[in-house]
């Protein structure tokens, strides 16, 4: 790469070196072209009004990609299933997602990319719940002009990781709830979960395709576990029972049902006693009592990852630990908030 002065005449397809100023007296003072622009045969006698009969200009060797090409070029490898991206604008190109979903990041792929020179790629944290339009990650290049081998290691970390950033689409799921304890199956006192979780679940577009209630009773919540898989669940909640008192049978339960358990306690606060288990391939949750006081729990970590098509094993439940901790702020904002995003 080269610096010139060169005839203005003769700049046309030439990269500027510098920005170019252009004054009003009494209108207006700023830029006219920015520093790295690419010259247009309409550029010319805009230049030459402001006295620019010479210019200074990059002259880009076989080895120089410019700015805005190294911007396009990230784009096109980084962007992954249903995203796409605008731009380029001084380098950067954003990334943002073609429908609501759950937003995943290869970040190992991420690491590699950003311990390269002159590169970056910034994103929202992976398992992040975004809408349509929304933007995920931005894109660029620091210098005006990198070289060809830096863009093609990018490209190639890409390629090889198969995917860097995408968005998972939320899938239509039944979700079964079974709703434990006395008091509730002898009417004693009216449900409160059915109406939390029938919210949660249709938030997503997902149904709640039964609602059963049953007693304190472990041989009982087995069988309407296994009767809920049967009649078609995709999803079942097991609500309630799930702490340490003798009479909370549903961890016992949810094990009798034949379903294998992932991990019983989740390093997240609200939701310290929540299980996760499988039936076969129909996870089964079972959800301590704060998923029904609380707007934001370890459900809101854990569901959208199922109704986006993923099964969540132990090592995630595990990984909640970083980012677990609700803050429990006075005007919520979750999911752009901290809680969940530790964890990778």
């Amino acid at each position: 790469m080269l610096v010139k002065k060169i005839k203005t005449e003769d700049a046309v397809g030439k990269v500027l070196q510098h920005d170019i100023t252009r004054i009003v007296k009494g209108e207006f003072k700023g830029r006219l072209f920015q520093k790295g622009r690419i010259i247009t045969k309409e550029d010319v006698p805009k230049l030459l009004d402001v006295g620019k009969d010479n210019i200074y200009i990059l002259d880009l060797g076989e080895d120089d990609v410019h700015e805005d090409e190294a911007g396009v070029r990230l784009g096109d490898a980084v962007k992954g299933e249903g995203t796409s991206w605008v731009g380029p604008k001084e380098s950067r190109v954003n990334i943002h997602a073609n429908y609501d979903g759950l937003f995943k990041v290869n970040v190992s792929a991420l690491e590699e990319i950003n311990d390269l020179p002159n590169i970056i790629l910034s994103t929202l944290p992976n398992n992040t719940i975004v809408k349509k339009g929304e933007m995920l990650a931005g894109t660029k290049v620091i210098p005006l002009v990198v070289s060809e081998k830096d863009i093609a290691t990018a490209e190639k970390i890409c390629d090889e990781a198969d995917w860097i950033v995408k968005v998972l689409p939320f899938q239509k799921k039944r979700v079964g709830v079974i709703i434990t304890g006395n008091e509730v199956f002898y009417k004693r006192i009216p449900d409160g979960f059915g109406p939390v979780i029938k919210k949660k679940v249709e938030a997503f577009g997902s149904e709640i395709l039964e609602i059963e209630f049953t007693p304190d009773d472990a041989q009982f919540i087995a069988s309407k576990i296994k009767s809920m898989k049967d009649k078609g669940a995709d999803i079942i909640f097991v609500t309630g029972g799930m702490s340490v008192d003798p009479d909370d049978v549903t961890p016992k339960a949810i094990g009798m049902s034949g379903a294998k358990i992932e991990k019983y306690g989740a390093a997240a606060l609200p939701g310290a006693m929540f299980m996760l288990a499988y039936l076969g391939d129909v996870p089964i949750m079972g959800i301590p009592a704060c998923g029904m006081f609380f707007k934001v729990t370890v459900i809101e970590l854990i569901l959208p990852r199922l109704l986006a098509g993923e099964k969540v094993v132990r090592r995630d439940i595990v990984a909640l630990g970083h980012g677990g901790l609700c803050s429990a702020c006075p005007q919520c904002s979750f999911p752009k908030c901290s809680f969940g995003k530790g964890s990778i």
